[in-house]
């Protein structure tokens, strides 16, 4: 137990981000659309209007910088 353990802001906040998008993917699914269309409209273009407002879908991901959600999908990519 001497070992110090280092807290990552940014590991947090991206597993956080993450799980808000798998959460708004299961909704978009329930709902019928094809999440990733939906998910990629909304952020190529900014307009909410892309992501359902069930279960409270579309506040959940506008909770986020568009860029924040990006970089949270490339990482997760990128070290798969």
């Amino acid at each position: 137990m001497d070992d110090t353990k280092v807290y990552d802001s940014d590991e947090f906040s991206n597993e956080y981000v993450a799980l808000k998008i798998k959460e708004v993917a299961e909704i978009l699914k329930q709902r019928g659309y094809n999440p990733v269309n939906q998910i990629v409209g909304y952020l190529m273009s900014g307009d909410p209007g892309y992501i359902s407002n069930h279960k409270e879908a579309r506040s959940k991901i506008t909770e986020f910088d568009r860029t924040k959600i990006l970089e949270t999908i490339v990482k997760a990519f990128l070290e798969d």
